[in-house]
């Protein structure tokens, strides 16, 4: 079902701060940036490799990555596994009775369909799968 790391996501309160701790700092480059109305994030992908490290900080106090901050402070937010197959990932979970935040893709950042499984069923740990392409 996995096929690779697709990316970690970490949530910043400031992304343009945040952005100099890593290009600056530690000499990664700036794949580029987005923002994702949706999921209510200003996005930036910083690859590494064949993965890449994705800061995320909320357009919104109501936002998902602003909640997670005010809860547990800055830090990784979730970890993305990349599948091919994100509906039969998906349907093969809820199979196994694992719990799922997402039952259907949505879209995610950098035009990925995306899923999220509950932290309840992976020992606390924010999973996405990710499907590209």
């Amino acid at each position: 079902m996995v096929v690779k790391i697709d990316h970690i996501g970490v949530a910043v309160s400031n992304l343009d701060e945040s952005l100099k701790l890593y290009t600056e700092m530690l000499g990664m480059e700036l794949g580029g940036t987005e923002s994702v109305e949706e999921q209510k994030v200003r996005v930036a992908f910083l690859p590494i490799g064949d993965t890449e490290l994705e800061l995320l900080e909320s357009t919104s106090p109501e936002g998902p990555i602003a909640k997670f901050i005010e809860a547990k402070g800055q830090g990784i937010q979730h970890i993305a596994f990349r599948v091919d197959d994100i509906d039969a990932a998906l349907a093969e979970l809820k199979a196994k009775g694992v719990r799922l935040i997402d039952e259907k893709p949505r879209y995610g950042a950098g035009g990925a369909r995306i899923a999220f499984l509950h932290p309840k069923a992976t020992n606390g740990v924010l999973v996405e799968l990710c499907q590209r392409g």
